[in-house]
């Protein structure tokens, strides 16, 4: 029997990503080769905060336990002491933060040129005598401004 999506009986299949908190800890434990207690104290500690059920249970995603992984693997085997860790995952979620706001500007950035290739040809700029930017019509005419003494450089 063919298995379409009109013949299951809830509809679409629900699905996921990896962020989901979906492991009970005794399975994020064996997933990530660890004791339970190990997960209790790296919660404790905030290296690996998992979500809560609504009997405060913990619920680990794919996510948390990759984590958990890569912070065993500072441990275990790079020597990194908890402290460490702390501060490396502290820098590598700012560093996401960072890239996430820079591809959001990017995008903005985009969306701007694209804007104002289409009414650069209505707008001229010029410099001020200050050397500021003056935005002008495009039948307004500059004044110029004509140097009547010597630029004096100062000393030499």
């Amino acid at each position: 029997m063919a298995s379409g999506a009109k013949n299951r009986p809830f509809g679409q299949v629900p699905t996921w990503d990896d962020r989901t908190p979906i492991y009970v800890i005794s399975v994020a434990a064996q997933l990530a080769g660890m004791h339970p207690q190990t997960l209790r104290q790296y919660d404790r500690l905030g290296l690996v905060v998992p979500s809560r059920a609504s009997g405060r249970g913990r619920r680990y995603s794919a996510y948390d336990v990759a984590r958990l992984r890569y912070v065993q693997h500072l441990s275990q085997e790079e020597g990194v002491n908890l402290a460490g860790i702390r501060h490396i995952l502290a820098l590598q979620s700012e560093v996401e933060d960072l890239r996430s706001q820079v591809n959001q500007l990017l995008a903005e950035v985009q969306r701007g040129v694209g804007v104002s290739r289409r009414s650069t040809s209505s707008r001229v700029f010029s410099a001020g005598p200050a050397g500021d930017v003056i935005a002008m019509g495009r039948q307004q005419t500059t004044t110029r401004w004509i140097r009547t003494q010597p630029l004096e450089l100062g000393p030499r």
